[in-house]
């Protein structure tokens, strides 16, 4: 056996182990794209969520801020009607649903400052 032959018939299984490698390597590149591309679409679904999340953090502080301003308002009428009778309690509950709505406005103008720095 000559050398060309057996340069020829080593060549053979290295030929056939680079293809093997390359289809392997192609295989695990695509599975890598598919799972980047599943990735982002999950992201993109969380990042939605989040938005949603927080809009409704939104609106449940509108809601309560309305709640209390309805409260105030309606404490502050009945208060003026000379016929009510008002005792202690409406203007404790008043002045405490005034307290909470000064430390909700306090809490969050804290939270804003701590996201803006």
């Amino acid at each position: 056996m000559d050398i060309t032959a057996f340069v020829v018939a080593m060549s053979i299984p290295s030929a056939i182990t680079a293809f093997c490698f390359w289809l392997l390597e192609r295989k695990i590149q695509h599975r890598d794209k598919v799972e980047a591309e599943a990735r982002e679409k999950r992201q993109k679904e969380v990042d939605e969520r989040e938005r949603a999340r927080e809009k409704n953090e939104i609106y449940i502080i509108k809601s309560v801020g309305a709640a209390i301003a309805l409260g105030e308002a309606t404490a502050k009428a009945v208060a003026r009607i000379p016929d009510a009778h008002c005792n202690g309690d409406m203007h404790a509950a008043l002045d405490y649903a005034q307290q909470v709505k000064h430390e909700q406005k306090d809490f969050i103008t804290e939270q804003a400052i701590k996201a803006v720095i």
